[in-house]
């Protein structure tokens, strides 16, 4: 099921919200049970992010083929890489 325009404004909005940090994760999961989530920290990942939101890179996930991969394309993506930045001091 690739991921529509109208998920990815919502994911941005839970994502850009003030106090998104603490809960973004367990909120976005429950909000969008059809999607794979894997959250991980920034550094784990060496891929260009999709988009990036305050502490947070985004990267859509294409599980469709055998193995999973990062992809740039909504139309492909069948879950959602969260990766958590350090918060800058």
């Amino acid at each position: 099921m690739a991921l529509a325009a109208i998920e990815l404004v919502e994911i941005e909005q839970v994502l850009t919200s003030w106090d998104a940090a603490p809960q973004a994760y367990l909120e976005l999961r429950r909000k969008f049970p059809h999607l794979a989530w894997i959250r991980c920290d920034a550094s784990d990942v060496t891929e260009t992010p999709y988009r990036s939101f305050g502490v947070f890179d985004l990267h859509l996930l294409d599980s469709a083929d055998h193995c999973a991969a990062i992809t740039d394309d909504p139309a492909r993506a069948t879950g959602i890489v969260l990766a958590r930045r350090a918060a800058a001091s």
